[in-house]
């Protein structure tokens, strides 16, 4: 007799048998999910391709778009939807203790499919990428719109065999698919640019997206911001320190009993541990108040202790006429922290520079890279 072994070379009918005993479990305990087949990344549009961010002939998920952060961040996804079945354990909302401070976990699901099925179906494997729709999950009394709301999205991130998969004849019939929830991202583009319902032109995106939310609450935390520092550096008008006499000595004056000071000091420079960045004043006006002047030139009739203001040095300049020649007092440096291009410092005019430049007979960017535009081309 042959010796007895449930294990086969070959996929015998053995196999067979209990591969659709295992699919039709998913079909009797089985929940539908939505599949949003990916198809692979889209090119870029002609001329901007490169070593980092190639072209391709065809769609394929196998392609990569950037070959440096390795992300395909534009893809696309098949207009058809596919309805499978799966099984996974639905799981509560709990806090991880395993670590320092509270994380909740519950934004990862394990899903198991069966694999000849879903190969069917779709027409092969799983990847990451592909995205599942949980209709089993939307919330038909949400605040909103209950038709539509709070549908779930989770992107596929990684595909396993599932280790409860393994039959008797040591070969796999299950996948284990873990899943994320998705986000309102460049990648996931053309989902949610869906209708979100059949009656409505609202988007999926109009119903998932927290983007509006997020730029309200972004924006007020700015607006309180700039309420409690209008500007960089130091607020330092309201400080004085004594103005001392030529031989030393401190102007003060007694009156009731108490010294008061008579006068306050016109600068604080050159005073050691008063120099610095924004450690004066820098906001271009002088100490104390004084009048002074502004320009592009200074004026020809001055007296001493005078103040002008250079409106053509980036960032302005005050200036302090002693009776023979203008001495730098500070810059005005003190601007404020919102990131826009109305402040006059390099910040603005250097940094967020959006101006656009000939170079080599071609329009430049600043935020196109110089090396790319002055890159020589090929010889046709």
């Amino acid at each position: 007799m042959p010796r007895l072994s449930l294990y086969k070379p070959e996929k015998t009918n053995d196999f067979n048998f209990l591969d659709k005993q295992i699919a039709e479990m998913f079909t009797v305990g089985g929940t539908d999910i939505h599949i949003h087949k990916y198809l692979g990344a889209a090119n870029l549009p002609e001329g901007e391709a490169d070593a980092v961010q190639p072209q391709y002939d065809e769609l394929n998920p196998t392609n990569i778009q950037d070959l440096l952060f390795l992300e395909n961040r534009d893809r696309k996804y098949d207009v058809d939807v596919y309805t499978h079945r799966a099984i996974y354990n639905v799981q509560d909302i709990d806090f991880d203790l395993s670590q320092f401070g509270l994380f909740l976990s519950n934004d990862t699901l394990f899903i198991t499919v069966h694999i000849n099925s879903i190969v069917k179906t779709i027409g092969r494997k799983p990847l990451p990428g592909d995205v599942i729709e949980l209709p089993h999950l939307k919330d038909e009394h949400a605040l909103n719109d209950a038709s539509v709301a709070l549908k779930r999205f989770y992107v596929i991130e990684d595909v396993s065999r599932a280790s409860e998969g393994f039959s008797h004849t040591w070969y796999p019939h299950l996948y284990r698919l873990k899943l994320k929830q998705i986000y309102d991202g460049q990648e996931y583009k053309d989902i949610l640019d869906l209708p979100a319902d059949e009656e409505s032109d609202t988007t999926l995106r109009d119903v998932l997206s927290t983007y509006d939310k997020e730029m309200q609450i972004n924006n007020a935390v700015i607006a309180q911001a700039e309420v409690d520092a209008p500007l960089s550096g130091y607020e330092m008008s309201h400080f004085y320190t004594v103005e001392r006499k030529d031989d030393g000595t401190v102007a003060l004056e007694e009156i009731d009993g108490e010294n008061l000071t008579t006068d306050i000091i016109n600068s604080i420079e050159g005073r050691e541990g008063y120099s610095g960045y924004l450690v004066n004043y820098g906001d271009g006006e002088p100490p104390s108040s004084n009048a002074f002047g502004n320009g592009i030139q200074f004026p020809t009739s001055n007296q001493i202790g005078d103040y002008f203001l250079r409106t053509d040095f980036l960032p302005n300049r005050l200036f302090r006429y002693d009776g023979t020649r203008w001495l730098k007092v500070e810059d005005n440096l003190r601007e404020t922290l919102t990131n826009n291009n109305q402040r006059q410092t390099q910040k603005a005019g250097f940094i967020n520079n959006i101006r656009q430049s000939q170079i080599g007979g071609e329009t430049v960017e600043e935020r196109q890279s110089l090396s790319k535009a002055l890159r020589p081309k090929a010889d046709n």
